[in-house]
């Protein structure tokens, strides 16, 4: 399964985006899906992460300002990001991480896509 990210961009603090992920396959077989992020010169984190009950997971530096869904028929998995600050300055990249929590992933990386908030 290939992912492709899309939707970054550069917004002013309290703007909003939505960030979206296309799977190359179906994803209805895959239990967890999210989104994670990575600064410059910081290790690559999970932000958000929904299972295929719509049950989810936020870090907590994001909790209130972020929202993911999923959507099955799609093979999409979108990003709501809201209040953005420059703390979320990151390049933001999807995949299948192996719980709610999780940190490892089960499909490879694609190439994310860059978000860019000033301070």
């Amino acid at each position: 399964v290939q992912l492709v990210e899309s939707g970054g961009d550069l917004v002013q603090p309290g703007g909003s985006l939505r960030l979206s992920c296309v799977a190359s396959k179906s994803i209805r077989t895959i239990d967890v899906m999210g989104w994670f992020r990575q600064a410059p010169g910081k290790q690559r984190e999970l932000v958000a992460a929904i299972d295929d009950r719509g049950n989810t997971n936020y870090a907590d530096s994001v909790k209130g300002r972020f929202t993911i869904s999923r959507h099955n028929a799609k093979n999409t998995v979108d990003l709501q990001m809201n209040s953005l600050n420059s703390g979320d300055t990151a390049v933001y990249y999807c995949n299948a991480p192996h719980s709610l929590s999780g940190t490892w992933v089960r499909l490879g990386w694609g190439r994310g896509t860059q978000v860019t908030v000033p301070a």
